[in-house]
């Protein structure tokens, strides 16, 4: 905590958190607004200024995120909590304010129109320029729209997951997709605070761990706490970060903090400049792309984050542009079909330049602008992303003449990983898990030859494990029991 006595910086730490307990036409909740003040009473702590906003109708919803805009500049670091109900309509998420009308089915425009989209705040923050975005949401529930004898507004209780992220941007999730949020443990549970909100806000204020490290932890005792009462939550995460985040300090030894001076805030919690091709036409809204391998080839992302009419795209300096095309949604922000933003590469692309260019909503044509495709290291990266969220399934055991624990997610997403460790009834993994070569044409399959468990002691209970990644970074040890 010593480094949050030299103020010697520009950039600062803002924060919204927002509580919404008193619905009106949806069923209310208990805790949403003692979640929001616990988070701010936390993030005060962490050298955040913080804004608390409690039991927004859409109209005071919209002031206090102006506010927020106003509240932040280029180069800060932004903090948005949102603890209330939420809902997911055609893989978008949205924010229900307190007002929110009770709809019905095929009134899914009635609740976008009524609500808040949440990648809207995303893109505000974007435009303010901030250095590092991070958006928290404890608002996986059960649908709110659901009546007895009714048929439901399409949609969904939980939120959907946000894995198209601009870079610096890191979001986490109270459960994962379909999962619900758990208030309390039982009846008897008197914490004021979700099972979420009590567990992540102490992990916050932990020393020395960065962003991911506090997710991960926030994940394992989430899911501890919900399998006591036989409940499935397991918190999720999306991470665009370009390096560490810390929150409270980096971790150091006696002898370097005594010989090293306490660094200034900005560089514990703040991202260092990215350096990225230069976009043709300058413009700080140029696109940015997400690149995800599957069995098909490649599928690439585009977030753009002006409204767009229209997305064109080609390899390389010459030849013509092609249209993405369109979805099957529309826009909340254009009230025209959404563009799609994707496309696909085949699976053997080679290194190369895409050319992105948009329309605008005033018709203009933006870009093109450069975006450099690595398959190698985004095959690694996107690898590493999807460890990361499903640490849970690491390992499995089954009996099957004897005891086997079986690593076929670890194999197949082996292209991130330098070497397994596992421990037999030990928290310290010493035996090396042999894993067959990346084959980056096929990068998930499981060659026929490879065994994919390993033979164990009817009497095992536990088996832990570590990754030591492409990059030499090593994972927490994950310990699996049957």
């Amino acid at each position: 905590m010593a480094a949050f006595a030299v103020p010697a910086y520009a950039e600062k730490r803002v924060a919204l958190v927002v509580g919404n307990n008193d619905y009106r036409n949806v069923p209310r909740l208990q805790k949403a607004v003692n979640d929001a003040r616990t988070m701010g009473d936390t993030l005060k702590q962490l050298g955040f200024t913080v804004m608390v906003a409690e039991n927004q109708n859409r109209q005071a919803f919209s002031q206090t995120l102006l506010a927020f805009d106003k509240a932040v500049d280029a180069g800060d670091t932004a903090f948005f909590f949102y603890a209330g109900h939420g809902f997911e309509i055609a893989g978008q998420n949205f924010l229900l304010p307190t007002d929110v009308p009770a709809a019905t089915e095929g009134q899914e425009e009635l609740v976008r129109d009524a609500s808040i989209l949440a990648d809207r705040i995303i893109e505000r923050l974007q435009n303010r320029k901030v250095r590092t975005a991070i958006l928290v949401f404890d608002a996986c529930r059960n649908n709110p729209f659901e009546r007895a004898g009714t048929r439901a507004v399409a949609g969904g209780g939980g939120l959907a997951p946000m894995t198209q992220l601009p870079e610096g941007v890191f979001s986490i999730f109270s459960a994962g997709p379909r999962q619900t949020a758990l208030d309390r443990l039982s009846n008897d549970d008197a914490n004021p605070n979700s099972v979420f909100t009590r567990t992540f806000s102490k992990e916050l204020t932990q020393p020395g761990a960065n962003l991911v490290q506090v997710a991960q932890r926030t994940r394992r005792s989430v899911s501890e706490l919900a399998e006591t009462v036989r409940h499935k939550q397991i918190p999720v995460y999306f991470d665009q970060m370009v390096d560490d985040v810390f929150l409270n300090g980096i971790a150091k030894g006696p002898a370097e903090v005594a010989a090293k001076p306490a660094e200034p805030l900005q560089k514990l919690a703040a991202l260092p400049p990215v350096q990225q091709l230069k976009p043709q036409n300058d413009s700080v809204n140029a696109p940015i792309a997400m690149f995800s391998r599957h069995n098909g080839g490649w599928t690439v992302v585009f977030s753009i984050a002006d409204p767009t009419l229209g997305i064109s795209w080609r390899i390389g300096e010459g030849g013509d542009f092609r249209e993405t095309g369109f979805m099957d949604t529309l826009d909340p922000r254009t009230r025209k079909r959404m563009p799609n933003p994707s496309i696909e590469l085949p699976a053997d692309a080679p290194a190369a330049i895409i050319q992105v260019r948009y329309v605008d909503t005033n018709g203009e044509l933006q870009g093109p602008f450069p975006i450099r495709f690595d398959p190698e290291a985004a095959l690694i990266r996107d690898q590493r992303k999807i460890l990361d969220m499903t640490a849970t399934s690491w390992l499995s055991f089954r009996e099957y003449n004897g005891l086997l624990v079986y690593y076929t997610h670890l194999m197949s997403y082996r292209c991130a990983i330098r070497e397994v460790r596992v421990g037999i009834d030990s928290t310290v993994p010493d035996k090396v898990l042999k894993m067959p070569p990346c084959d980056p044409r096929d990068p998930s399959v499981i060659p026929h030859d490879a065994q994919p468990y390993l033979k164990l002691t009817p009497a095992t209970k536990s088996v832990s494990v570590e990754l030591t990644y492409r990059d030499g970074s090593v994972s927490e040890i994950k310990s699996f029991r049957r």
